[in-house]
């Protein structure tokens, strides 16, 4: 080899690690390593995910963008697939908001199949739900003190509830048999009622207030409801003593078990515990009430479908999505998300069926920007561990429904840091004081994610999405997203100059 050649082939060693390095300086995430750059956001964020000793032998994903143009100025394995947890609640709640609108209302019916006279309804009478999430036991005596209303004070005839509109699939696919039990992982039927205003639809609440030492605890059930069966081993310890009861229900029946202590003078205890077979539950509660009115019936309580003859009595309306928004994203309800996803497949496709309904969230997602040949869904709601998301899919998306004329209320639905209300602050009311952050919380064992907008201390709002996978406790989880949207908030000016 000459000189001269040697020269070149230094001179061009040298050109192309230039340019690789400063290609590399360029790209989002990298760790700064000039005086210059030190204290950065990239670099604040790249040490903290490196030393946090909780997130060894666990994985983080973050996804940083400007608010104002989209651009990717963070990332950590940012394409990744992780598992969203109720992440996966911000893709469900954009997509039904451009499939049903924001004005959407889900009826129930209440229909006669046979001709009224003299009181008497010479046929059966039907409540047919449409996917109403927060139909409460206060409408089912409004509905009975209605038909007496119209004159119907006797049934020659049954009483029938109709839940076709959703296929009969109860769970969604990956429901974990412990989560069966418990609100968050309550069967979906179209015809099914809440205990109260925070509508955990197909759920009691069970409280257990201690008694005298050596005596049972009492046991109270809202609504009151023999659709529920209580077998109560539990014991009044003596005061000061620590707390351990047990409460579950036995799998495939309505029997909820009590079970362990509870010190004497001791606060209650209170759960909130899905109810099998949600349909049922509604009719028990409705014949209650039409009793309550003096209606009587000579057929039987069952459920079947209304002829599509079927008079329609009267109709009632739900909240529109608009407001259910609220409940559903800021106290995260699973059974929200679920019912907005076989109501999609109900209204495009006519089947109200977790197939059919994300068919219609993938289409919707993949309109929005979100490439969905990188996402794996399973469900609307992120109970099951088989969705996986990346950060930046989640991030764009956050971008991209800015444009959309439902923005403000998609953005108003989610946890608000810092406001003790709790459908204001939500999942959030308790976190990060001071800060102006709205954002969508997420949590099933081993996996606790945040995404949503935070403003930066420049007074610019920047989006985010950390999703952590791989946690020994889920619970460590909120104090390092905290701590990482700190870190953005405070940071965000330097890397934008």
């Amino acid at each position: 080899m000459t000189i001269k050649n040697y020269s070149f082939g230094l001179l061009f060693l040298f050109l192309f690690i230039f340019i690789a390095g400063n290609d590399l300086d360029n790209k989002p995430g990298k760790t700064a390593n000039t005086t210059e750059e030190r204290n950065t956001m990239t670099e604040r964020l790249d040490q903290f995910i490196k030393n946090e000793q909780k997130l060894s032998g666990a994985i983080a994903g973050v996804s940083i963008r400007s608010a104002d143009n989209g651009k990717l100025l963070y990332e950590n394995i940012g394409d990744v697939r992780l598992s969203p947890a109720s992440n996966m609640k911000l893709l469900t709640a954009a997509a039904a908001l451009e499939t049903l609108g924001e004005e959407y209302i889900f009826p129930t019916e209440i229909l006669v199949n046979g001709k009224v006279k003299n009181g008497d309804l010479k046929g059966d009478l039907y409540i047919k739900g449409k996917g109403d999430p927060t139909l409460l036991p206060a409408d089912l005596e409004n509905f009975a003190a209605k038909i007496k209303e119209k004159g119907i004070t006797k049934i020659e005839g049954d009483i029938v509830g109709d839940d076709t509109w959703y296929d009969d699939i109860r769970l969604s696919p990956d429901l974990i048999w412990s989560d069966e039990h418990w609100y968050y992982g309550a069967q979906i039927s179209a015809l099914t009622v809440s205990p109260n205003k925070d509508y955990d639809a197909g759920t009691v609440i069970v409280e257990v207030k201690p008694s005298e030492k050596g005596e049972e605890p009492t046991v109270t059930i809202s609504p009151e409801t023999d659709y529920i069966e209580i077998k109560n081993k539990a014991q009044t310890v003596a005061g000061g003593s620590e707390e351990d009861l047990e409460l579950r229900r036995l799998h495939g029946t309505n029997t909820i078990l009590i079970e362990g202590t509870i010190p004497a003078g001791a606060s209650h205890v209170k759960e909130w515990m899905a109810v099998w077979e949600p349909t049922g539950y509604v009719m028990n509660l409705f014949d209650e009430a039409l009793k309550e009115q003096g209606i009587t019936w000579t057929g039987q309580v069952r459920t079947g479908t209304a002829p599509e003859k079927s008079e329609v009595l009267f109709t009632h309306e739900s909240m529109p999505l608009s407001e259910l928004m609220i409940p559903f994203m800021k106290l995260s309800n699973n059974t929200h998300a679920e019912v907005l996803v076989k109501e999609m497949g109900k209204v495009v496709h006519g089947e109200g069926s977790w197939e059919k309904g994300l068919e219609v969230v993938e289409k919707q997602l993949k309109k929005l920007g979100m490439n969905t040949d990188t996402l794996m869904i399973r469900d609307g709601s992120g109970i099951s561990h088989i969705n996986l998301l990346p950060p930046n899919e989640i991030s764009n998306l956050l971008f991209k429904v800015q444009n959309e004329k439902w923005f403000e209320t998609y953005k108003n639905s989610l946890p608000i840091a810092g406001k003790e209300d709790r459908f204001v602050g939500g999942t959030l009311r308790h976190r990060m004081e001071g800060m102006e952050v709205y954002a969508k919380t997420g949590t099933i064992y081993g996996v606790s994610t945040l995404s949503g907008y935070v403003k930066a201390e420049n007074g610019e709002r920047v989006i985010f999405s950390i999703m952590l996978n791989n946690l020994l406790d889920e619970d460590d989880g909120p104090a390092i997203e905290d701590q990482l949207v700190k870190i953005i908030a405070q940071s965000y000016e330097q890397v934008m100059k």
